[in-house]
């Protein structure tokens, strides 16, 4: 009777090595899984650091632009400005000019 319970000590030795495998391999992939999840995370969180770093170059060029429309805002209505002035100009001019018309008319009569 005694090898019986050597023998089932063994068993159950067995067994319980058997479960702490099985709790190992059971760990082991879990954390397997833990970092695959970790990892696409991280990528994910790169290709987003990507984005907003392309978004940021983007977004700086459009301020560029719209920076450089404002300039061009502001010349062009400096130029329109002395246009109303040269218009304004040749106006009187073309009176003057009539009159001075009239008045050769006036003179040749």
């Amino acid at each position: 009777m005694a090898a019986a319970p050597a023998g089932s000590a063994a068993d159950a030795q067995a067994r319980f090595g058997r479960s702490v495998k099985g709790l190992l391999i059971d760990r082991v992939t879990g954390c397997g899984t833990d970092v695959i999840a970790l990892t696409k995370q991280v990528l994910k969180g790169s290709r987003s650091s990507e984005l907003l770093g392309h978004a940021a170059r983007n977004m700086v060029m459009q301020e560029d632009a719209i920076l450089h429309s404002e300039d061009s805002l502001r010349k062009m209505a400096i130029i329109t400005t002395h246009l109303q002035y040269q218009q304004e100009a040749i106006q009187k001019n073309v009176e003057h000019s009539s009159n001075l018309q009239d008045q050769l008319r006036h003179l040749l009569k």
